[in-house]
């Protein structure tokens, strides 16, 4: 964006905006301010299809601004509005830090996990189930053989 879009956004003045950046020009390195060459400024110039005989109010070639720096100038300008973008952006970074470190529950993760629990339960309840029908198969046949050896000397 450039310098005097972004002077309308938070509310101050081109100047004042250009003053702040040169007072805090570390804070702007290539990749978040940049300024349009001749060559760019005049061609930029020549698409406006107004006349040109008060270069558009623009004296000076402008400050392009990236997203970076953009929200670099709400910390440096003092404007109730870039104050309120800037503790926006603040507020944005500790939600997303958060979101980072507590990622939020991952419901299908929690249905697998509890799904896998109650198949382990199961199998659990099955083995007891079989031990006891085991034991207790054995103790049938105990009976039945009993049974048939009180049988025999019933007989005898």
């Amino acid at each position: 964006m450039l310098d005097r879009d972004l002077a309308e956004v938070y509310g101050v003045e081109t100047r004042a905006l250009n003053q702040a950046v040169k007072r805090n020009i570390e804070r702007f390195p290539a990749d978040f301010m940049f300024q349009l060459t001749e060559n760019e400024f005049q061609d930029w110039k020549s698409q406006i299809v107004i006349t040109n005989s008060i270069n558009m109010g623009l004296r000076h070639k402008p400050y392009v601004f990236t997203e970076l720096g953009v929200a670099m100038l709400s910390s440096v300008l003092n404007s109730k509005t870039a104050i309120q973008i800037n503790m926006g952006i603040m507020r944005a970074f500790v939600a997303v830090r958060q979101l980072v470190l507590n990622p939020p529950a991952n419901e299908v993760k929690e249905i697998q996990n509890e799904v896998r629990e109650l198949k382990q339960y199961i199998e659990e309840v099955f083995t007891d189930y079989n031990d006891i029908n085991e034991d207790t198969r054995m103790q049938l046949e105990l009976i039945n053989e009993t049974l048939a050896g009180l049988q025999v000397k019933k007989g005898n």
